[in-house]
């Protein structure tokens, strides 16, 4: 079973304090959302509003067609994953999964079944006469994604369940939960402030800022189409470096941090137009000074085996580059700093909204790192 989920001019208040401002959200049976966005934004309160944990202020939330603003959320077909995996210490792994099927009274057989069906998926077969405390940290999130499967839901909800796991275990959970997503075609909502977890992880991502959405899309539209500067900042590893900057004649624009070196542009603007210049910096090239370009120093560089980024310095302003794999530049070089013509971004001044996009940044591909530790 799959559910389709309808939400309305959603809104949600704390006394005189508004935390969500009429929000309109869509989600297709079977997909795999991540709502993403930086703490306090109002992702987790969105996600227990749908599963029934908090009231609703105004609006709406249908379940299949169904509003279930009132209804209890033991009926609402949804099973939730928490940060805290909260399994019972003294309980067998086959118990904490099973532990919900006891309290509905479903007979034991069928219980049994169940679980040992959701231990198969999970690969917890061999753990099932185990407590928690002789689990990993991942096969203990497992155990409460098992708890969440029995109940066989027509809806997943995931409330940062990835967040207490060390690092190179999260690369193997969302691997593992997006396994899982497509074993069980179920319609699943995560929420994560983590953009590596969003990015890798989401059919169609929801990126929320005070509690407002910002931009909903896939991945690879978010990246190279950012509707604001909070998405272009929030959503990438270097994020986008942003600039002031004015539009001169036949396409050329200059920024306000070196406003005498005309790059070369393919935004459509207008002559003496002031904007908010946007460019990723894997498509910022780094040459000698004498190059034209950006003039800056580099302030530091992350080498991350595969990929080096050169994090540099321009007065006051910050900008970063991707380097090619047999660059020379060192911590300390005077370079240039050129950005690809044909892959800018402009944004409003006044409201940080998307006003104009190159053709080829338009179709643009994923490009996304994660530079974590």
């Amino acid at each position: 079973m799959m559910a389709h989920v309808s939400i309305q001019n959603l809104k949600k208040s704390y006394d005189d304090v508004q935390t969500l401002h009429g929000l309109d959200l869509t989600f297709e049976k079977g997909e795999f959302v991540v709502i993403v966005g930086p703490s306090g934004c109002g992702k987790s309160t969105l996600l227990r509003m749908i599963a029934g944990l908090e009231d609703i202020t105004s609006g709406q939330i249908a379940l299949d067609g169904q509003v279930v603003n009132t209804v209890d959320a033991a009926q609402r077909g949804c099973a939730m994953v928490f940060q805290n995996y909260a399994l019972y210490p003294h309980m067998t792994v086959a118990d904490n999964i099973g532990y919900p099927l006891k309290l509905a009274k479903v007979k034991r057989d069928e219980r049994n079944r169940r679980v040992r069906e959701a231990a198969e998926v999970l690969g917890l077969t061999p753990y099932l006469d185990r407590r928690p405390k002789q689990l990993s940290g991942g096969q203990r999130q497992r155990v409460a994604m098992g708890r969440a499967i029995v109940r066989q839901p027509k809806l997943f909800l995931f409330d940062e369940p990835l967040s207490n796991l060390d690092a190179k275990m999260r690369v193997q959970m969302r691997i593992e939960l997006r396994r899982l997503h497509r074993s069980l075609s179920a319609t699943s909502v995560l929420v994560t402030h983590d953009q590596v977890e969003a990015m890798t992880m989401a059919d169609r991502l929801v990126v929320m800022n005070g509690g407002r959405i910002e931009q909903i899309g896939t991945p690879s539209q978010v990246y190279a189409r950012p509707a604001s500067t909070f998405v272009a900042g929030f959503l990438g590893s270097p994020a986008m470096n942003l600039f002031s900057a004015r539009a001169g004649e036949g396409g050329v624009i200059f920024a306000d941090i070196h406003p005498d070196v005309p790059l070369n542009s393919q935004l459509p603007m207008t002559k003496g137009q002031s904007f908010t210049l946007g460019v990723r910096p894997e498509d910022m090239t780094v040459s000698a000074p004498n190059q034209p370009g950006l003039s800056a120093v580099v302030d530091l560089i992350e080498d991350l085996g595969g990929l080096r980024i050169a994090h540099c310095r321009m007065d006051e302003v910050f900008a970063s580059a991707v380097l090619a794999r047999d660059s020379q530049v060192r911590e300390g070089d005077k370079v240039s700093l050129r950005p690809d013509p044909s892959r800018l971004h402009a944004f409003s001044l006044e409201t940080g909204k998307r006003i104009a996009t190159n053709q080829n940044v338009e179709a643009g591909a994923l490009a996304f790192t994660d530079t974590r530790s």
